[in-house]
This record gives structure tokens, C-alpha cells and sequence, in this order.
């Protein structure tokens, strides 16, 4: 599940794609299948086609959502960006807290099965930072890079 995780928080992070042109043939009637069943409000959805998985990203009760689904129709995991003030209490006050000279520049929750995991990327003048939350009660970095210096 880890592995899952990992692999989905990479992408959602570089925003990597291969559009897949909403081509029914493409997704697979299994997917299509069970995204049906698993969202039978969404609307205006769109199918990418990954590496090992589909994406489908679509709107629900007013909120824009991507489903991950593996090549045999079976949700993976469900992403979604949030504001801050939708971040489980610990995790915003330690953000407050421990960051608060950084801003946020993105911020979204993956869900898959049982877990929820929460990514949120801080900035400063020199800094930009990931951090990753699996549940509700600390950060931990995922990753951390120097900004360059403008010349």
C-alpha cells in the first residue's frame, strides 16, 4: 500500500501525463465499469492513460477529483486538493506552528482503502519543501530542495 501511495504522490506532484483522449477503448469496460459504480454523480470526466494505471478526473458535489485505478478496473486511490482549514487540527496547528515562515503552495489528500495521507508543499524566498502526513498527527519530509538564486 506504501508503494501505492509513493507512486500516486509522485505524480500528483509532477503532474506528469499521457492524455488518453477520453477513448473509451483505451480506459478498458472495467474501469469504466467501476468508476460507475464508485461515482455515480461525477461529471465531466477525463480518462489519462499512466504507466501501470488510469486516471479519471472528474467533478463531484462541487469539488474536482482524480481517481487512480490499477489495469484490472480497481480503485486505488482518490486525490483531492484541499484548502488548509480542511487539514485534521494536528497538522494545521503544527504547520502554523513549525512553518510559519513559509507559504503554501499546494496542498491535497490521497485516499486509498483504510488510509488517508496528506501532502503539503511549503515555499519561502529560499526553500521549498513536501511534507507528508500519513493520518492525523505529525509531518514528515518527503522532500526538500534549495531554491536558486536569481542573478
Amino acid at each position: 500500500m506504501k508503494k501505492i501511495f509513493l507512486s500516486l504522490a509522485a505524480v500528483a506532484l509532477m503532474g506528469i501525463s499521457a492524455f488518453a483522449n477520453g477513448n473509451d477503448e483505451v480506459i478498458g469496460q472495467k474501469t469504466l465499469s467501476a468508476f460507475k459504480s464508485d461515482f455515480t454523480n461525477a461529471s465531466h470526466t477525463t480518462w489519462e492513460q499512466k504507466a501501470g494505471f488510469i486516471k479519471a478526473t472528474f467533478s463531484l458535489n462541487g469539488q474536482v477529483l482524480c481517481a487512480y485505478y490499477n489495469n484490472d478496473g480497481e480503485l486505488q486511490a482518490v486525490v483531492r486538493n484541499i484548502i488548509s482549514d480542511q487539514l485534521p487540527l494536528n497538522l494545521l496547528a503544527s504547520l502554523k506552528k513549525d512553518y510559519a515562515d513559509y507559504w503554501i503552495t499546494d496542498l491535497f489528500e490521497i485516499s486509498a482503502g483504510s488510509e488517508t495521507s496528506y501532502y503539503v508543499t511549503l515555499e519561502n524566498s529560499d526553500k521549498k519543501i513536501v511534507l507528508k502526513s500519513d493520518g492525523a498527527s505529525y509531518w514528515n519530509v518527503f522532500s526538500k530542495e534549495k531554491k536558486a538564486l536569481a542573478e
